[in-house]
């Protein structure tokens, strides 16, 4: 069976190492992929949203299914083009995709479906923007409208803050037209909690929930990143949570996509705040999520590409779809600097046994591999508790060594702290 990935992240490297488990699999490509995710799979100098580039290649190597797993060319219609040509898929279709496409539009959704989230307001333009600035209640979370590799989230603690997060998004444009609208949210507090969930439109199966760490910095410092680390199981999400979230959140959604005539068939990512008021949805991402899937699909037992393959086929219901119970831990090592400027080029230099380190940023240069991104790769460790598994990644992460190498130190402090 002849399988390609959409992608060239830390995710898809954990996916594609997932993918390889199953006996099936006769040729593996990944496009773009990088240097790490070419130990595991044939990488294609494709970028991931070449769309059309991306089908000629699945006609010419007859591919048998494919996984489209960045935002990106989930928005653009990926998986359209490729079923077009009768290439089974997973992911949503364009129409589906919108769901994390726009902020506008979920927000709207759940609005109008009664699925719980936080109070807001959309604006199409600076000015407006700005004078409701003058009375709203602050902090205040500012969110353009589109993709923005998962960093269009200005947190406003103070209304010069918010006033001046306005003016970046909507007149400085560093996101692009992805600023052209924006949404204004009330602050929420509380644990915060990853959800992914397999759903092919009329199953939903969630995965094993998991903690992100957003901030650069120790202690929950420093500026908003794409992740630099995570845990899982997330000790906030009992049982009783869980159940909470199926009946309000989770069912609600895929119905509510349903009866738009926007079936989402792929994963679905939950972005969840666990407030004194319930659970409430901060995002919807419309694909795995980065670095959470690094710490869910190594829970995973059962096989991954059968999994995706039910949901192509709008089947999950059959599928086998079972988790251990145990923990992972996993620290992401980035370049210095990172999310602003830093260098690459550097030299990485990986322990004998890497099956659980997910490469991110990294090509091969010279037959060597180095640094080629801001997140360079993912260590991760699965034990019986999470503390094992925080103490396992840690150890490992010593055994990696690049110039220029920093992570944060803390991963899973707090959700040890939970445990107590």
């Amino acid at each position: 069976m002849k399988v390609m990935v959409v992608g060239g992240g830390g995710r898809e490297h954990t996916i594609v190492k997932k993918i390889k488990e199953n006996k099936d699999v006769t040729e593996l490509y990944a496009l773009p992929g990088n240097g790490g995710i070419a130990q595991d799979a044939v990488c294609v100098d494709i970028g991931a949203k070449d769309i059309d580039s991306i089908v000629a290649f699945a006609k010419e190597k007859a591919i048998d299914f494919a996984v489209v797993a960045p935002d990106d060319p989930l928005v653009l219609g990926a998986v359209d083009a490729l079923e077009a040509i009768g290439v089974p898929c997973f992911g949503p279709n364009k129409n589906a995709a919108i769901l994390e496409g726009s902020k506008v539009f979920s927000k709207n959704l759940m609005k109008k479906y009664n699925i719980p989230t936080a109070a807001y307001e959309v604006f199409d333009n600076a000015e407006d923007a700005l004078a409701y600035l003058e009375t709203a209640p602050i902090p205040t979370v500012i969110k353009a409208d589109g993709l923005a590799l998962g960093k269009g989230v200005i947190i406003a603690e103070t209304r010069e803050q918010a006033k001046a997060g306005v003016k970046t998004i909507m007149e400085d444009k560093v996101f692009g037209a992805s600023g052209d609208h924006i949404v204004v949210e009330e602050f929420l507090t509380g644990p915060e909690v990853s959800v992914l969930a397999f759903t092919d439109g009329k199953t939903m199966i969630p995965m094993v929930s998991s903690m992100d760490h957003k901030r650069a910095l120790d202690g929950d410092k420093g500026l908003n990143t794409g992740g630099m680390g995570t845990v899982a199981p997330n000790p906030y999400y009992t049982e009783a949570v869980a159940e909470e979230c199926m009946k309000t959140i989770f069912l609600p959604t895929m119905e509510a996509m349903n009866k738009e005539g926007r079936t989402f068939k792929g994963c679905l990512y939950f972005g969840l705040m666990l407030t004194p008021n319930g659970p409430k949805v901060i995002e919807y991402n419309c694909r795995f999520g980065d670095p959470e899937t690094q710490v869910v699909l190594p829970l995973l037992e059962s096989d991954l590409l059968s999994i995706m393959q039910h949901i192509a086929n709008g089947t999950l219901a059959d599928a086998e779809v079972k988790f251990s119970n145990k923990a992972a831990c996993c620290v992401i090592m980035a370049s210095e600097g990172y999310p602003g400027k830093y260098e690459t080029g550097y030299e990485i230099t990986l322990p004998a046994d890497s099956s659980r380190i997910f490469v991110a940023g990294a090509k091969i240069k010279d037959g060597k591999l180095v640094t080629g991104g801001g997140r360079v790769l993912g260590v991760t460790e699965v034990a019986d508790t999470l503390a094992e598994a925080v103490d396992k990644a840690y150890e490992t992460v010593k055994t990696v060594s690049f110039a220029n190498a920093y992570y944060r130190k803390d991963i899973g402090k707090k959700a040890l702290a939970a445990e107590v």
